[in-house]
């Protein structure tokens, strides 16, 4: 950048690819998307087919990455696991709301949702060579009741610091999101709200603003991110006051500090049929063209002019 000084950020974004790991085509869609500065941080799948993949990438690429914890699609890492609470009939987790179901029923033994955290944590440091930068949890499990203390006493353990809180500022104004996602995103934010309490005890951090979940697949559009983008631009410290998000992570009492921001995408090019997945083969969105629209608008230079002109930086946690 030669000797020029930066301005001081207004925002520092951290925008993480989610499931790289899931493909080959997925991986390379994921490194093209950061090479073109579309992203800033990855979250790997350990249980996916093409996990080790997906770590050399990052490794040779110097991508920053985390782990997407999954507790819902495919096959367990932990060996111990025969006949667990977790899985159905087949072996397989229980699926997106098989899992929400069966964890409502009262059914979940947190011991083995612990032990597959765990033996995933350690999956990952074997696949990096070192702790999760940060930790999420695929299609949101991390949030949901009892999974969250769980979750975080997990984090705690193994010194990683940063999780996702998804609420979305601007997610009420969503109303183009087809209704089954509108409950199923009301339901995320009310398990992420209630799971504030648990993190903040367990000193685990998350950054000011989450966005995300009104912009995936077909609803990503510069006009969507933009204005997705505006909240955290508009997000001041009066506004801090009054927010448990930013209350929590001590952040009021500096009053130069950049506002901090996720934006969770998931570009990729579409994987082909059978190619993919975590043990029971791709899903719809990722054999979608939906992927490939994701990538395509995040490294499109009017998306990375934008973040330019209005002094949105983009990073990783570990900048924090």
């Amino acid at each position: 950048m030669g000797g020029e000084k930066m301005p001081q950020p207004k925002v520092k974004l951290v925008v993480t690819g989610d499931d790289f790991g899931y493909c080959e085509r997925r991986n390379q869609g994921i490194v093209d998307c950061f090479k073109a500065g579309g992203i800033s941080n990855v979250s790997l799948l350990v249980n996916a087919v093409s996990a080790e993949h997906a770590a050399d990438l990052a490794k040779r690429n110097h991508i920053p990455i985390g782990l997407h914890a999954n507790l819902s699609e495919g096959l367990p890492v932990s060996q111990d696991l025969r006949g667990s609470t977790l899985l159905n009939k087949e072996g397989f987790f229980h699926g997106k709301m098989g899992f929400r179901e069966v964890l409502q029923c009262g059914q979940l033994k947190m011991s083995e949702v612990e032990a597959e955290l765990r033996a995933q944590v350690n999956r990952f440091c074997e696949l990096v060579g070192q702790v999760p930068y940060h930790m999420d949890g695929h299609q949101h499990v991390h949030v949901l009741p009892e999974v969250r203390e769980v979750f975080a006493q997990v984090l705690s353990d193994f010194g990683i610091t940063y999780t996702r809180v998804p609420i979305e500022p601007g997610l009420k104004f969503g109303t183009f999101l087809p209704s089954h996602l509108r409950v199923f995103n009301a339901q995320v934010e009310k398990d992420a709200l209630e799971s504030i309490e648990v993190f903040h005890r367990y000193g685990i951090r998350w950054p000011d603003i989450y966005l995300g979940l009104s912009t995936m697949g077909k609803n990503m559009s510069v006009p969507n991110l933009k204005c997705a983008l505006g909240f955290t631009l508009e997000a001041s410290l009066e506004d801090a006051v009054n927010s448990p998000l930013i209350q929590c992570n001590d952040a009021a009492t500096d009053s130069y500090r950049p506002v901090t921001a996720e934006l969770m995408v998931h570009p990729g090019y579409p994987s082909q049929p059978h190619q993919g997945g975590c043990g029971e083969g791709p899903d719809d969105f990722s054999q979608s063209a939906d992927r490939l629209h994701e990538l395509n608008t995040l490294r499109d230079p009017f998306v990375l002019n934008y973040y330019r002109q209005r002094g949105i930086h983009l990073c990783a946690f570990k900048d924090f």
